[in-house]
């Protein structure tokens, strides 16, 4: 093992090696790590100042950011924050005033930096060129600065850059003269003339943060004159070659000739395949050359997708006649990524995008990974969970992403760093107009030849003319570039289609329609059935689960995660404290609940091409959206396992078609069992069995289906389950596993039966829809008494329950419902004696939770706990119960706000459930263990809860405004 891991080290190491000399293989490089001097200009005074021909006084540590160095304004209610902040009540509520206290500020929008700073900000450092770079060409590469960079040379301006997506490069003056000299840079990370909106990912504080510095790699570099400005390769797979399309330049409008040799070799595969060098000769005029040569790969080229991701490293060397030389590297690989109809191919087999959005979040840094080890772990955490995709939200990522894509196969949308919304558009006639394709013309022309850029879009959810600009960008990019496909914005389903988008990245085909009773039957095709290119799913799930608050230790970096020290303690004000990790899991468990019920519906949709999670890790911005089931730093959370995931999110799942998920005895349990396989290859006579097992392990019932062999693709009819449940004469859970013989491939679904007829139970409880006088009465003389107050709760009355949880978060969208995140409850409780149930949600509790009210337990006594507890949105955080017990004067009382009653008819769960109840009362274990005085009981029927929510503002998010064109 030991060897393995030092080996694996080695390679990466080479890697970074080679992609750090890449761009010059030749040349000479000085890195400008370490001390700089280092200066804030809040005033702007440094340009009339001439603080370029001064010394600096302060210092800094680059590469980093001024928050890294504890360098900015510390945090106050005045810091002016890049990013919309929908949900304001923070700044007015009284119960939040608290949070608003110097020495105690805590805000919810995001997570807290050290320290803030927007403006400009001036960095210097004295360099050394040696005697041996003249008359070499000497470039000052800075990557990723953020965001405008000035840069002089002694008190010589050199240039002006502006980029969020590549390195900024600077020629220096060729008259440079050996010896010591003062490099001095300007950034400025205010959005300016430029803006391409305030939320995009590519600088809002909601996710990485608007950070001023450079955190990339910082080098001069010398080389020849007579330079490769420009290789684009572009693989043909049919023809077993590679187009080379080179730009020379050189120095000062020079000309040149001489000769350029072409060769390439795989680096990891298992044999290293060499291609036969090609020799072109080359002439540069007035400084400039341009070049198309064929490469012939040879007979046996490997070719790079998901499975195999073989790659090439081409080397381009350039000899001239008077002996100047350069050279080139270029990592590549041979594949077509393309749209064939409504579905997406990769080198001519059919492939299924299973993708999460990455948002840009780094919260040790507050800026993206900017080395390949740590962009391979991404990669990998996220195909541990059978993902193959990744799309990145209105921003780019560096190249050390691209690298590691490579190497790991993983397909990926880049997008321009714009979410022009928010106070911007475009369409207009801004010069974010422009901007766009200054951009992505810098992003393809920089990663451009990496296998795993196969997507791109101009960014995110715009306003203004966009149906025009966008189809001009279409337009540009598919004249211009094939290797990759094309669509103009990720959008949600209200944003108007760009009619020539290659494929489509848009809401609508989404969601779980659990309005209804669960089932696994209906899919998305009526929804996509207007599209004739491939579509795929904007930002599916979105499923929240309650913050996990050990993670709060984890943020020891630039961030500090005050929003869920706020939400902890506000839970402890509400006297919940105790109860923040059952509330994470059986929130979680609901979560993953959904997120397998609707990736299922998409694998099954005929004509569907994938998806695009939001997300599989948790977006710490906008209110704090926690809808992932790993954490911000992409570690799980306890409750579901890469692999339990992998199961219904791989490139081969069963499948089942099941009307429901909740049967009486005297039904059959009828399914029919079915495959998505988007593998390396069709599965030759693959044998399918199943296997039904109680909650024991015991197995009730098993069987095999007749060989197939599984085709790529999806929709694949395996056969049917029919099973009689009549043996089943008690509430029983049941669990049914699909495997796929002699592979990973399984998959499971719970079940659950009920008696279709119930004992008569007789009650010496008093029935009741009303807290009465009959109700006092019985209470008072040590009777029992149950409630059914479903459609007659006041306090509580404000949280709208469903069965989905909560989406995104509630601050983000003020408030709208739903509210709670499923429920809570402890098997081991008596009550649920005859109802078989885990901790938390499932299918058989839809019945009974959807759209039922829920009881605002706000009065009662400290440390209550209900035997059904409703988790509420972290943001209020109000105890709550859709069912409790209490002793109440000299009796005891169930109340349930669920409707629970002996007339249930079609609801086996919910009469089954109403059942258990009875027969816990009816028991001697019933010994609630609280008192609780009977008007506090009677006041949640009469007085709405003391906190209501109040959103202070009238703006809300452009996923509910109106679109424009």
């Amino acid at each position: 093992m030991q060897k393995k891991v030092s080996s694996n080290k080695r390679i990466i190491a080479a890697i970074c090696l080679i992609f750090i000399c890449s761009t010059a293989a030749l040349a000479q490089t000085i890195s400008l790590k370490g001390k700089w001097r280092f200066k804030i200009d809040t005033r702007d005074e440094g340009i009339p100042g001439d603080w370029y021909n001064t010394t600096l006084s302060d210092t800094i540590t680059l590469p980093g950011s001024m928050a890294e160095n504890l360098k900015g304004d510390d945090i106050s209610l005045k810091t002016k924050w890049t990013g919309s902040i929908y949900d304001s009540s923070y700044y007015f509520n009284p119960r939040l005033e608290k949070y608003r206290q110097p020495g105690h500020l805590k805000i919810p929008f995001w997570l807290t930096p050290h320290k803030h700073y927007t403006g400009a900000a001036w960095y210097q450092k004295d360099i050394y060129i040696p005697a041996d770079w003249k008359a070499k060409r000497v470039v000052l590469s800075l990557e990723y600065p953020h965001s405008e960079t000035r840069v002089w040379i002694d008190d010589v301006e050199i240039g002006t850059r502006f980029t969020f997506v590549v390195a900024q490069n600077f020629e220096l003056p060729a008259s440079l003269k050996p010896g010591k000299h003062r490099i001095t840079l300007l950034i400025d990370n205010r959005i300016r003339q430029i803006n391409v909106g305030q939320d995009s990912h590519s600088l809002t504080d909601h996710t990485q943060g608007n950070w001023n510095g450079v955190v990339g790699k910082m080098f001069l570099q010398a080389g020849s004159p007579v330079y490769f400005d420009d290789i684009q390769l572009y693989p043909d797979l049919q023809r077993k070659l590679v187009k080379v399309k080179m730009q020379l330049s050189a120095v000062k409008g020079m000309t040149s000739s001489g000769n350029i040799t072409l060769s390439a070799k795989s680096f990891n595969t298992a044999v290293m395949i060499k291609v036969k060098p090609v020799t072109v000769p080359y002439q540069v005029k007035d400084g400039k050359a341009f070049l198309e040569v064929d490469l012939p790969m040879g007979d046996q080229i490997v070719t790079w997708d998901e499975f195999d991701p073989a790659l090439y490293r081409l080397t381009a060397s350039l000899l001239a006649k008077d002996g100047k030389k350069d050279e080139k590297q270029v990592q590549f690989g041979m594949r077509e990524f393309k749209a064939v109809g409504r579905s997406f191919e990769i080198n001519g087999r059919p492939v299924f995008l299973r993708g999460t959005v990455n948002n840009c979040e780094f919260p040790l840094t507050g800026y993206p990974a900017m080395d390949v080890a740590a962009w391979e772990r991404i990669f990998k955490i996220s195909k541990a969970h059978g993902l193959n995709h990744m799309r990145f939200h209105s921003w780019c990522p560096p190249e050390a992403a691209f690298i590691a894509a490579d190497l790991t196969g993983f397909y990926l949308q880049p997008e321009g760093p714009s979410w022009a919304n928010h106070g911007s558009s475009i369409g207009e006639g801004k010069p974010i107009d422009q901007f766009i394709y200054d951009e992505t013309n810098r992003m393809t022309k920089n990663y451009g030849n990496y296998a795993s850029f196969c997507m791109m879009a101009y960014g995110n959810e715009p306003r203004g003319r966009q149906v025009e600009y966008l189809t001009k960008f279409n337009d540009y990019w598919k004249a211009k570039d094939s290797r990759r496909l094309y669509t103009g914005a990720s959008v949600g389903g209200s944003w108007p289609v760009i009619p020539n988008n290659e494929f489509m990245v848009r809401a609508g085909a989404r969601g779980l329609d659990w309005g209804q009773r669960p089932e696994s039957i209906s899919t998305y095709a009526q929804k996509i059935a207007q599209f004739t290119v491939p579509f795929v799913a904007h930002e599916m799930g979105q499923y929240c689960v309650f913050p996990n608050f050990k993670e709060i230790k984890k943020y020891n970096g630039v961030y500090r995660a005050r929003n869920f020290e706020m939400f902890q303690e506000d839970l402890a004000d509400h006297d919940m404290a105790d109860q923040a990790d059952e509330f994470l899991r059986a929130s979680g468990k609901l979560q993953v609940l959904c997120y397998k019920n609707e990736i299922e519906k998409a694998l099954r949709t005929p004509g569907y091409a994938g998806f695009q999670l939001l997300s599989l890790n948790d977006y710490p911005g906008q209110g704090t959206a926690l809808v992932g089931v790993l954490d911000a730093f992409w570690e799980e959370k306890g409750y579901v396992t890469a692999r339990e995931f992998k199961r219904f999110s791989n490139s081969t799942v069963p499948l089942l078609r099941a009307s429901k998920f909740v049967y009486t005895n005297k039904e059959k349990l009828v399914a029919d069992i079915e495959v998505a396989h988007f593998g390396k290859a069709p599965l030759e006579d693959a044998k399918l069995s199943w296997t039904l097992k109680d909650s024991s392990g015991e197995i009730l019932g098993h069987g095999t289906f007749h060989p197939k062999t599984l085709p790529i693709g999806n929709c694949i009819e395996i056969g049917r389950i029919d099973y009689p449940l009549s043996t089943i004469e008690k509430a029983t859970q049941l669990q049914l596993e699909v495997t796929i013989d002699g592979t990973d491939f399984a998959n499971d679904w719970n079940f659950w039966v009920y008696p279709a007829e119930l004992p008569k139970v007789k009650a010496d409880f008093y029935y009741t829809r009303q807290l009465d006088e009959k109700a006092k009465k019985i209470l008072d003389e040590g009777g029992n008494v149950f409630l059914n107050a479903s459609g007659n709760v006041v306090k509580g009355k404000e949280v709208v329950q469903t069965f989905l949880p909560v989406f995104w978060n509630t601050s983000w969208f003020k408030m709208r419902p739903p509210h709670t995140l499923g429920i809570l409850c402890h098997p081991e409780h008596p009550a649920f004696n005859d109802f078989p149930t885990a901790d938390h949600s499932d299918m058989q509790w839809w019945e009974v939770v959807n759209k039922a009210q829920v009881m605002n337990l706000e009065d009662f006594p400290s440390g209550f706990r209900p035997i059904i507890q409703p988790i509420d949105t972290w943001f209020l955080n109000r105890r709550l119960a859709l069912v409790f017990e209490a002793r109440v004067g000299k009796g005891k009382l169930v109340v349930s706000s669920a409707d629970l009653s002996p007339d249930l008819k079609g609801q086996p769960a919910a009469q089954q459930l109403y059942f258990s109840l009875q027969q816990y009362m009816l028991s001697a274990q019933f010994h609630p263990a609280n008192e609780v005085a009977f008007d506090t009981v009677k006041d949640i029927f009469e007085s709405p809860s003391k906190i209501q929510f109040d959103t202070f503002t009238k703006d809300s998010p452009d996923e509910l405004k109106p679109k424009s064109n």
